[in-house]
């Protein structure tokens, strides 16, 4: 099985990879945008070709003339040299189609809070159709519900002191560290109030006029 990159070797190298992020949930992620659709197309297809020469496939998602790439060694549940070394040869390709790299894609969480997140966790697998993701070195109390098709997530936060009735959900929305500020005056601004800024810039947390929450995340 390929090894998994720790934090500082990762560092390292994507210093080298200008416009690859990491990404949520063990992953890189490059967006590139092509000059025309036909150009978007033929980056995919120039990647396809060097993930198979690999035998090592990303996730591709191809919107008009944006292209994002995921690339994670799902059989070591995160990012290994492979990820790597197709994310350099993705680069030279969107080079070789004139794209350019863009910050990655927001991503949303929806967050829910439980007493015992093992005695819902599969309820919520089964009716979502989610796969579960437990990070390294987590026994599992932190697993969570990812979307197979999209950057979408369902996390279960554990409640202390546990508490009844609704209102036991909340989205955790991720921007650019460099927009957080901006998306939450705007939040602010269409009648939103700020219940805490106390973990600012990481994240912020804020209600709409009956009291449901948001948190904005930087990435």
């Amino acid at each position: 099985m390929p090894r998994l990159l720790d934090a500082e070797e990762l560092t390292r190298q994507l210093a080298e990879l200008p416009g690859v992020a990491r990404g949520r949930w063990g992953s890189l992620v490059l967006a590139a945008q092509a000059p025309t659709f036909a150009d978007a197309v033929r980056l995919v297809a120039l990647v396809a070709d060097e993930a198979e020469q690999m035998d090592h496939h990303p996730d591709v998602d191809l919107r008009w003339r944006t292209v994002s790439f995921t690339f994670s060694t799902h059989s070591a549940g995160g990012v290994t040299q492979y990820d790597v070394e197709l994310a350099h040869r993705a680069l030279a390709a969107a080079k070789a189609v004139g794209a350019q790299t863009l910050p990655p894609p927001e991503r949303l969480e929806v967050a829910l809070d439980v007493v015992d997140p093992g005695a819902v966790r599969p309820f919520w697998k089964a009716v979502l159709g989610y796969r579960e993701h437990v990070a390294p070195g987590d026994a599992g109390a932190g697993a969570e519900l990812h979307d197979p098709r999209s950057q979408t997530a369902l996390w279960f936060q554990r409640m202390d002191p546990a508490r009844a009735g609704r209102g036991r959900f909340h989205l955790d929305v991720y921007v650019p560290a460099d927009a957080c500020r901006a998306r939450v005056d705007a939040a602010l601004a269409a009648g939103g109030r700020l219940v805490s800024d106390a973990h600012a810039p990481s994240w912020w947390v804020l209600a709409d006029a009956e009291g449901n929450e948001a948190c904005v995340c930087s990435t």
